[in-house]
């Protein structure tokens, strides 16, 4: 990690079927980014296509390696001499009937440097509107704790729903980790309910900086996400912030902050029980 402060942004889309489209559009704020200064941008949850629902994405997945999405996200990543996280793509995982969401991390050489598969699947109904979820069946759930040095600082990452489960985030403290990237699609629902609380709590919680990138708009059939899209800091603070459509969030990773933050308040130091 860098010993001064350096930029991060989360950038927010709100995506649709036309993959071209979103990559041009991708493509446009991380030019935008780079133009500001930003070290490490993250890019939403499905940020290349969003459908109506998972299973609309399986045309798309790739080999582990090679594809164009994570052409785009190398070639980006190197152009721009800027780390970026890539939201979540379609990947192959071991079951040829669904696909794996991966959060890939490119460094600003366009090298991949770790990879993270979103762990846990949002299988949900949501009464108010009728909206029903079922990514298992059509995702396979990754298994890893991903954590990755970063010019940021130590980069956990997560994806989306996994925001709910507080024990992921401490297993990645407990590897190191001082910054949270989470790509996310929250519901208008479930966002307007919890997507601030829940953001901020795992900042605090863990004395961490949060970087979330949502999508924010409306979307094929009436589908409609939160946005939201804002960067936290280890205090709770929300440092930036987009409500709505394309957009930026950027704000200063501050290490020296989170130093003295985890020094005068030592509450990880406090904990009692594990989360094994």
């Amino acid at each position: 990690m860098s010993n001064k402060p350096l930029k991060a942004a989360a950038i927010q889309l709100a995506s649709g079927t036309n993959v071209n489209a979103n990559l041009l559009a991708t493509e446009k704020l991380l030019e935008e980014a780079a133009r500001q200064d930003v070290v490490l941008a993250v890019l939403p949850e499905n940020f290349a296509f969003l459908g109506a629902d998972s299973a609309d994405a399986l045309p798309y997945r790739e080999r582990q390696g090679d594809g164009p999405l994570q052409d785009f996200l190398s070639r980006i990543a190197a152009r721009l001499g800027i780390w970026i996280v890539g939201g979540t793509i379609p990947l192959e995982g071991d079951d040829r009937a669904r696909w794996r969401a991966a959060s890939l991390l490119f460094d600003d050489q366009g090298r991949e440097v770790a990879r993270y598969d979103k762990r846990h699947l949002f299988d949900v109904t949501l009464v108010e509107t009728g909206e029903q979820y079922n990514e298992s069946d059509t995702i396979e759930p990754g298994d890893q704790v991903v954590v990755a040095d970063t010019p940021i600082g130590r980069l956990g990452m997560a994806v989306c729903y996994d925001l709910r489960f507080p024990e992921l985030f401490r297993a990645m403290v407990d590897q190191g980790a001082e910054v949270f990237s989470l790509p996310a699609a929250f519901t208008a629902i479930t966002g307007r309910a919890h997507w601030d609380i829940l953001a901020r709590a795992r900042a605090i919680e863990n004395l961490s900086y949060v970087i979330a990138a949502a999508q924010g708009g409306f979307h094929i059939k009436g589908r409609e996400t939160y946005g939201h899209s804002m960067i936290v800091d280890p205090w709770g603070s929300v440092l930036a912030e987009r409500e709505r459509g394309n957009g930026l969030a950027i704000a200063t990773i501050d290490p020296d902050f989170q130093a003295n933050t985890r020094r005068n308040f030592p509450s990880l130091a406090h904990r009692c029980l594990s989360c094994d």
